[in-house]
């Protein structure tokens, strides 16, 4: 666990979490979703390796990135995937949006579950698609889905919901009897699914990941599953992510998308980084799982014995705090701004989450529990 105690350095790198003009000096950011942690040493070999090949033209995935893929999906999701199924983009985001073109048209209404991941809203208006609001119900900080609301949601024009398994920012990870209901739902109206899954791998103990897209192969339901090694092994700025589509009709649609659009090519480094994470890394995720959700218990217990008047639930994956302000005095103001102002640490408000985010704030705790603790003091002087 020594290699998560000490983080890593990342200010001056050219990193958006540390050094991003709106970074005050001296305050922690815990905000964009990666982690302060050195990556997995077999991930680094290889992209040493693929550094020091010394000639970087255009490329194309070999089969052992698709074996990769495959064996990690069935050995840790129990997910059966054919090659035939995974298609390549540089992340989630752009597998969302050509998601939608490829199960959506013009004018078509897209659902979503708020509140949610901020790109949700934008890649369903950026598309020329209405947007859709169900709200998750929130009890005492569990949120549920609202299935009396969904079904009045639904019209004939009703073609797509996008979801977040495990969910951003609440840390819900959705039962299979939850998923099963959503499903039936949508077939019963003749609506696809696109599941973002790419905090799959981060799930805390005695909670369990499942993929929806067997439930909707048994239901006849179309499902785009967008996964990727870039939140489980800190990879973002690799771009390298597979959206899992079984659709044969679907999935020409996304691709041609993709290839109309020339963003299918990937990059040298993206397979030896994912072959390394999924093969390679498992003793490394396994730690990091079990050192984040120590951050995570250290931080929910300390709000609820000494910060009454804050609100938190332990997630049951991300390494991602969703906490409830509106209890004080800054409830309905800019959280964000007051927490940098006076707490010395920088996170997400709310708001990038939806109307139904007001009053929240979004804490990254990916990072060495010294900065766990900063906060924590910082927030107690404030709101105890």
């Amino acid at each position: 666990m020594d290699c998560f105690e000490r983080g890593i350095e990342r200010k001056n790198t050219n990193c958006d979490k540390w050094d991003a003009p709106f970074v005050k000096e001296g305050v922690v950011p815990m905000w964009v979703a990666d982690m302060d942690f050195e990556v997995a040493p077999a991930i680094t070999r290889r992209l040493v390796l693929a550094a020091g090949k010394g000639a970087f033209g255009y490329q194309f995935l070999s089969d052992h990135y698709y074996d990769a893929v495959i064996h990690f999906m069935k050995e840790r999701h129990d997910y059966p995937v054919e090659k035939d199924w995974i298609c390549y983009v540089p992340n989630v985001v752009l597998g969302l949006f050509a998601g939608l073109q490829a199960v959506t048209e013009k004018g078509d209404e897209v659902i979503i579950q708020t509140p949610v991941y901020g790109p949700f809203f934008k890649v369903v208006r950026e598309s020329g698609r209405i947007l859709t609001e169900s709200p998750l119900k929130n009890e005492d900080g569990y949120y549920t889905m609202d299935f009396e609301d969904l079904e009045k949601k639904i019209t004939e024009k009703t073609k797509a919901m996008l979801i977040c398994n495990p969910h951003n920012p609440s840390g819900r990870v959705w039962k299979e009897e939850e998923l099963e209901r959503l499903v039936a739902v949508c077939a019963g109206h003749g609506i696809a699914i696109i599941s973002d899954d790419i905090h799959s791998d981060i799930v805390t103990e005695g909670h369990s990941h499942q993929m929806i897209a067997p439930i909707c192969r048994r239901m006849g339901v179309k499902c785009i599953t967008c996964t990727s090694p870039s939140k489980p092994f800190n990879l973002a700025s690799v771009h390298v992510a597979n959206c899992i589509i079984e659709d044969k009709e679907v999935r020409e649609r996304f691709q041609q998308f993709l290839a109309m659009h020339h963003v299918n090519e990937c990059n040298a480094f993206a397979e030896e980084a994912l072959i390394g994470a999924y093969e390679e890394s498992g003793e490394w995720l396994a730690q990091m799982n079990a050192y984040v959700e120590g951050n995570l218990d250290y931080f929910v217990d300390y709000i609820h014995e000494n910060i009454p008047s804050l609100k938190v639930r332990k997630p049951e994956g991300t390494y991602l705090v969703w906490v409830d302000f509106s209890g004080t005095d800054i409830g309905q103001g800019n959280i964000k701004e007051y927490l940098s102002e006076n707490c010395r640490v920088l996170v997400n408000d709310g708001e990038f989450f939806g109307q139904a985010g007001k009053g929240f704030v979004r804490f990254n705790l990916a990072c060495p529990r010294k900065n766990v603790e900063f906060a924590l003091k910082n927030l107690e002087r404030q709101f105890a």
